[in-house]
């Protein structure tokens, strides 16, 4: 699911098998995912993770601001690693330039281009300084490019990160890796590093434990697949109880994966071709389990996306999915880079055919005030520089 870019894909990279295997809306706004098959063939065994110390920054170049020879002991780093073709990163760069500001004395950002040359047309050095030169202010912190696959393999390879890019890696001031994840949930956890409250250990026992859930999570898909059906023929609705039964076997074994987002979502689906009540039940229990998680919503909103092209859709499966849209606005890591206005045009249009005609006239009048935001703010960057 790409809002913004998706790239190449790698078998290797679960979000790859959620879209072509199922064609589900998950996270793919917030970032872009890229194959690296020639890296995971020299090694495909993580050989670190968070608390082990971070190795060091090889880079061919630096095209913007004082290089970073090495990480100083004493100091917190963010090395934010993106590419030019990918739209999430470029969208995340004003939010660490001011990440950068607010802690420039305890904090150094520095941003690797990676995977250029998986681009249509890569970026050249040249190309790659006049683009980091254009985005001015907004990219307010030391730029390079990677040492080949050296840079990639160091980092993605060594520490199991599957996630694509944008990647975020924070070297704490003992010069170890205190936290992986993507820009957009970086404040907290960088403010608790500066603060020196952040519980490392913690910090890699979650960790584990969501990697354990996440490949466990994957498995899913190859077990429960077979059974959804052509999704072109609109009047084959697979076999939503064969689906049941083996998540059933499944959850039974690892309760922990009752709400996990292909569990979710094969589970939701489901139930949607089979008993919409319980259908309703089941994705109202997942929101409150996950506290109304992006990801829930969304797996929830391309579900009833998805299945009303083959089944009628209740009132009350409208109104839910009215409610994720709703989630997903609220809960978004940075909402001004979503398309609110499209997100509550489908809202609007939910709650009428739920039959709620007020609630879909709020939605549609926020619909158009987003839309007018977005106009302005086009015309605001056309014409100031």
């Amino acid at each position: 699911m790409v809002v913004f870019c998706l790239k190449c894909y790698s078998s290797k990279i679960k979000i790859h098998k959620i879209v072509i295997l199922k064609s589900k809306f998950m996270l793919l706004w917030l970032f872009c995912v890229t194959g690296f098959n020639a890296i995971a063939q020299q090694d495909t065994t993580a050989k670190f993770n968070i608390g082990h110390t971070a190795p060091p920054l090889r880079v061919k170049d630096w095209v913007k601001g004082k290089p970073i020879q090495n990480f100083e002991k004493g100091k917190i780093y963010v090395v934010e690693f993106w590419a030019t073709w990918c739209g999430p990163c470029i969208l995340a760069m004003p939010h660490l330039s001011r990440l950068a500001r607010k802690y420039r004395r305890k904090v150094t950002v520095a941003a690797i281009d990676v995977w250029e040359s998986n681009a249509a047309k890569p970026a050249s050095m040249a190309q790659l300084k006049i683009f980091v030169d254009g985005m001015g202010r907004r990219m307010n912190f030391p730029v390079a490019a990677e040492d080949t696959n050296f840079t990639a393999h160091d980092w993605f390879t060594a520490f199991d990160w599957e996630g694509g890019i944008p990647a975020t890696f924070v070297v704490d001031a003992l010069g170890r890796i205190a936290w992986i994840g993507q820009p957009y949930y970086l404040d907290t956890v960088l403010r608790k590093i500066v603060n020196n409250t952040w519980d490392i250990k913690k910090a890699l026992a979650k960790r584990v434990f969501d990697d354990r859930l996440d490949k466990l999570d994957d498995e899913v898909i190859g077990k429960v697949n077979r059974f959804e059906g052509k999704a072109d023929n609109l009047k084959d609705l697979g076999f939503p109880d064969s689906t049941l039964a083996v998540i059933g076997e499944i959850v039974e074994k690892e309760p922990n994966l009752k709400y996990t987002p292909q569990m979710l979502s094969y589970t939701f689906s489901a139930l949607l071709r089979s008993d919409q009540q319980k259908a309703y039940a089941y994705a109202k229990a997942a929101m409150a389990a996950t506290n109304y998680d992006y990801t829930a919503c969304s797996m929830i909103i391309g579900d009833i996306k998805g299945d009303s092209r083959k089944v009628n859709i209740t009132p009350d499966i409208y109104r839910l999915g009215a409610a994720c849209y709703q989630a997903e606005i609220d809960r978004a890591p940075l909402p001004e880079y979503i398309d609110r206005a499209t997100k509550y045009r489908t809202m609007a249009e939910w709650y009428r055919l739920a039959g709620d005609v007020q609630k879909a006239l709020k939605a549609e009048r926020k619909a158009i005030k987003f839309e007018k935001a977005d106009i302005s703010k086009k015309i605001r960057r056309y014409y100031v520089k």
